[in-house]
């Protein structure tokens, strides 16, 4: 179980245990279709990119093998050495650092950045959200392009399902169970998450994710100094609508 004296994705433990299921073979795999539709829809082709919450390295990596020059970003101390180690192995120039961040920043680094895989508001306070964003905007050079993948407000509302048990593909015999709860006034959800494994090891936790809407998240980005922003439904481009899969957002500084 996390240690509930730290929030949830501060603990090493917690993505100790769920990190084979978050970042199975299908998400390995489905890697660098999603690199070709963020370059698409930022329409970076080349440069500086900032791999925000980079987790092991999927993104960054993928990144790096198209010539680009990455900083990955993330807090947890195993997934940056992972990262790091896979770099070494392919001879990838990747540059992965443990930090905060709300802390990170390099002004005028930067010209892309990407925050995936619904890695954007994990924090309890909405200011440190908005931290986030603004060193975002300071790191980009003019004219730099951030794009974030989450959970949209409006999609959450459209499928949550209160509880569901499913088998990963990649995992069979293993059983992962999914509670979702919404919080305040459609503030957070709150994930409960319960995984057993064919050997009979189970492993919980509880994870909060900010929900925006998107024009919460538009206009956000706006604040934090960011002077336009496309909103998608998903990484492919469609509008985000009534079909709407993800909440993709673009932001050109």
């Amino acid at each position: 179980m996390p240690d509930d004296a730290r929030p949830w994705f501060q603990d090493n433990e917690f993505w100790e245990d769920f990190g084979p299921l978050l970042f199975d073979g299908y998400r390995i795999r489905n890697t660098p279709s999603e690199i070709d539709k963020v370059l698409a829809r930022t329409g970076i082709a080349s440069g500086a990119m900032l791999d925000l919450c980079c987790g092991p390295g999927r993104h960054s990596l993928e990144l790096s093998r198209r010539g680009f020059a990455v900083t990955g970003v993330d807090i947890t101390r195993g997934y940056v050495e992972e990262a790091r180690r896979k770099a070494t192995d392919e001879g990838l120039s990747a540059e992965f650092v443990e930090a905060d961040v709300r802390e990170f920043q390099r002004p005028g680094a930067f010209d892309g950045a990407i925050s995936m895989f619904s890695s954007f508001g994990y924090f309890d306070e909405l200011h440190d959200d908005r931290r986030v964003l603004r060193n975002v905007a300071e790191s980009l050079k003019p004219g730099g392009r951030l794009l974030i993948e989450t959970m949209g407000k409006e999609t959450v509302a459209r499928n949550l399902r209160r509880r569901h048990w499913y088998s990963p593909a990649d995992k069979p015999g293993t059983l992962f169970l999914v509670e979702n709860t919404i919080l305040g006034a459609w503030e957070r959800v709150e994930l409960h998450w319960i995984v057993v494994r064919p050997d009979g090891t189970r492993s919980e936790a509880r994870l909060l994710i900010r929900l925006y809407s998107a024009l919460e998240m538009a206009s956000m980005l706006r604040d934090a100094g960011f002077s336009s922003v496309e909103v998608h439904g998903d990484l492919e481009g469609n509008a985000y609508g009534p079909e709407a899969s993800l909440l993709v957002a673009v932001a050109r500084k």
